[in-house]
This record gives structure tokens, sequence and C-alpha cells, in this order.
């Protein structure tokens, strides 16, 4: 796969408190917040989007790092080549104040401008509410953002933050416990449902993490857990990324059966009648 060009995505800019940031739009219809994993918004992160705007949604991928349409698989570049651009990516955010990559119990100050950026899109875009969904880095960043009630559909595709190098942040994620509370208390209130993603091997994305998760959120929160022989075989990365680069996109395939889960749920939330309509059954474990 070559570099995207970016036809055939709209783009702007939008700014919160000073901050301006790049984004990439393609469809019409409410708002889905679509945040890229390391390291920037790839040619596969431009496929789900363009999925996401065809089921009548707007996707809007706003750009925290990397250059967007750049290809980053190293089957396509080479390992050198890949590598580079990865550990670009990885420094970039490192010395960033916006992520929080090691610290628990916090969540990451970006997402306040992410939540400001969900409420721009819903006042400009209309319909019941917004959806998100974040990858790996920005896995957890769809949780935080719920604790604004416009935000009806969280996704959380591969969350590995707080990088889980002890067993106490394995079991968490990067959420204060003052907005988990919150998010916690949408769902009891108000049905949210949040979702979320994993390869069963990953280590990035530990099963402690799902756990933590469950207790938390009880039934409200919907695991979808893969074998790693779902993964696309001829990936060069072990399995991780659900959506994007170890999707096979096949009827039939758990990865393909995942994605249209979130699209479902997307469908749901924010398409159908009610902004929290029932989504029982949406995404079921594999």
């Amino acid at each position: 796969m070559a570099d995207h060009d970016l036809t055939g995505f709209d783009r702007g800019t939008f700014t919160h408190d000073g901050t301006t940031r790049r984004i990439l739009r393609r469809g019409t219809g409410p708002a889905v917040i679509v945040l890229a994993e390391i390291p920037g918004i790839t040619p596969k992160v431009l496929e789900f989007a363009e999925r996401v705007a065809a089921i009548g949604c707007t996707a809007v991928l706003p750009v925290l790092f990397g250059t967007p349409g750049r290809d980053a698989d190293p089957a396509h570049i080479g390992r050198l080549k890949a590598g580079l651009y990865m550990a670009s990516s990885i420094g970039k955010v490192c010395v960033s104040r916006e992520f929080t990559v090691l610290a628990t119990g916090k969540s990451s100050p970006v997402v306040t401008w992410l939540r400001a950026l969900a409420a721009h899109e819903h006042q400009r875009c209309g319909g019941p509410g917004v959806g998100a969904v974040g990858m790996c880095l920005t896995g957890g960043f769809a949780l935080a953002m719920a604790t604004d009630e416009r935000l009806l559909a969280p996704v959380l595709s591969q969350p590995s933050m707080p990088l889980p190098v002890t067993k106490s942040r394995a079991g968490t994620t990067d959420i204060s416990a003052e907005e988990l509370a919150t998010v916690r208390g949408r769902c009891e209130r108000e049905g949210l449902r949040v979702m979320g993603l994993r390869f069963r091997g990953d280590r990035l994305v530990p099963g402690d993490r799902f756990a933590f998760l469950r207790r938390e959120l009880g039934e409200a929160f919907t695991a979808v857990e893969l074998d790693d022989s779902a993964a696309r075989p001829d990936a060069v990365q072990s399995p991780h990324a659900v959506l994007t680069e170890h999707l096979i996109d096949a009827p039939g395939q758990p990865t393909r059966a995942a994605l249209d889960g979130v699209l479902d749920l997307f469908r749901t939330r924010l398409l159908e009648q009610g902004p929290l309509a029932d989504t029982e059954g949406v995404g079921a474990g594999a």
C-alpha cells in the first residue's frame, strides 16, 4: 500500500485554548472522532474512516502526531524506514506534556482539547451526539472523553496506556478516578455502553486491563477479545491493531466481525431513533 494523498478528505483546523491542530474530515451526518494509533493517520486508519463515513457519519480525524497518509507498514516500506518513523512519533509523544504514557489514575491533558473538538463537531454535524474511537496510545482517550454527555459511543481499540510495565499499570487505564466515576454514572443512569477491542496475546493490552474495565463498568463494558490467530497473517508486527493493520477484511473473519460491531454501535447510537437506543448484542466477544 502506498502513501495516501488524502483525496476525498476535507482539510481544516480546530483551535481550543490556544492550541490549533489540523483536522481531516470525510462524510456527512453525526460526527465520529477517529483517534489514530502510533505512528499516525496511516492509510489503514483512513480506510477505517472511510467505513465510518460510508454508514452515514462524519469521520473527524485530528492530527495528533505523525504525517497524515504516510504508510508505516514494514511490509511495504521496509523495517528500517518503518522503525525510524515509529521512533520519531513515539519520541514526540514522550516529550509532549499533552500525553500521559506511564502515570496511572490520570487522563492525558490532550483529552480536554478532544472534548472541545467533539462538542464543536456535534454542533457542526448535528445528530443526537458524537462517537469516538481511540487506538493504541489514544485508546483510553475515548473513555475519558465520555465524561461529556454528547459522547454517546466510545470505542477503545487496543487501549495501551499506561504502558503495562508493572502489574499495577497493567490493571488500570489512563483515566482519572473522578472521570471514571462520571463515566460509570452515565452508564448506570443513561445506559451508556463502552466497547473495547484487543487480541488476547497483546502484551500492550493485558487481560487485566479489560478485567479492570469490567469491574468498573459492569455490563456496560462490551469486551471483544480475539485470538491472535485471527490477525492478518502477513502483518510484520505481532497482533495488535484490530481495526487497521491486523484486520482481515473478509466476511466470516473475527476482525471483520469486530469492525462490523463498532460500526453497528455507531449506527445504533448516532443514526437510529433515540440517542441511547438498545445495543444489546452489539460487538459480542469472540
